[in-house]
């Protein structure tokens, strides 16, 4: 299968072509293989304007991936595309004119804004393109497999690292891993939040339509996981996400899977439900951690 990558911006395009094109890798992934690209870049994010230069050359250069000068041109010379623009506020504009059909997997955040997601999705069903996107962190052996078959969730918490940028809105950098392992658990019908800051973390407090509360605790302490506690009705259950092996690598696999048969594991209401989390969230900051009506 051929993979075209959209955005050149962030280290797991390196970590992604690595394993799906290189067989001596620990963790290859067998199927695909990245065969083109187009580097993109976001002029109004740091983090990415100054570093899509360096992972162009090292796809080019060490892997012999064609660059691309148009996003349209490359999609219609490959079979799936991975658009992993770093800045989510570009991916709307740049799955308008991927949607041709083919599968596209949008690395996290899926958009920065509920009216961006659902306009993707539209767009999405419009041109009959099969969508994926999520964190690399929601398949993290240690705490995706925390629950036992057939448990019930009765609340759950998730923390991990959530460091906050001043040229990107809010949670929706780093935060968005947790928010993403806490609605593995808790799934959609998040109504409210609210957002209570400290100089250390935010605490995001969500009431589900079934009186069931989800929690992501994100820090910007020195040292901190990824993990969840998940209250469930055969009890509570603690789940610490492990390095080994790599999250990207459990994730892409089911990348992989999900653009040989265009079936996305993920409910699409349930991506959009986190964008719609997160935005409420920051809404919630803003007003000293006013509770929020989620805006979908």
């Amino acid at each position: 299968m051929k993979i075209g990558m959209v955005g050149l911006d962030t280290s797991h395009c390196v970590a992604f072509t690595r394993l799906l094109n290189d067989p001596q890798q620990e963790h290859y992934i067998p199927g695909a293989r990245v065969v083109a690209a187009y580097p993109g870049g976001s002029e109004i994010f740091s983090l990415s304007r100054d570093r899509v230069a360096g992972f162009t050359d090292t796809l080019a250069t060490d892997y012999a991936v064609e660059l691309y000068e148009s996003i349209e041109d490359l999609a219609a010379s490959v079979d799936a595309v991975l658009l992993e623009s770093v800045d989510g506020r570009q991916h709307l504009e740049q799955f308008a004119r991927l949607a041709v059909g083919k599968p596209v997997f949008i690395d996290k955040p899926f958009a920065t804004s509920v009216v961006d997601a659902g306009e993707i999705v539209r767009l999405a069903a419009e041109t009959n393109t099969p969508l994926m996107s999520c964190s690399s962190v929601r398949y993290a052996a240690g705490s995706a497999d925390t629950l036992a078959p057939g448990e019930a969730v009765e609340s759950c918490e998730a923390f991990g690292r959530a460091v906050l940028l001043d040229d990107y809105p809010g949670l929706f950098w780093y935060g968005v891993h947790s928010a993403e392992v806490l609605f593995s658990f808790m799934g959609t019908g998040c109504e409210r939040v609210r957002c209570a800051e400290f100089p250390n973390m935010d605490v995001v407090i969500g009431e589900w339509r079934d009186g069931r509360l989800g929690i992501v605790r994100g820090t910007r302490l020195k040292h901190g996981d990824f993990g969840c506690i998940v209250h469930t009705d055969a009890g509570t259950k603690v789940g610490l996400a492990r390095s080994t092996p790599p999250y990207y690598q459990l994730m892409l696999k089911e990348v992989v899977e999900f653009f040989r048969t265009g079936i996305s594991p993920i409910p699409i209401d349930e991506t959009v439900s986190i964008t719609a989390f997160l935005a409420a969230a920051e809404i919630s900051r803003e007003r000293g951690g006013e509770v929020v009506v989620l805006d979908r």
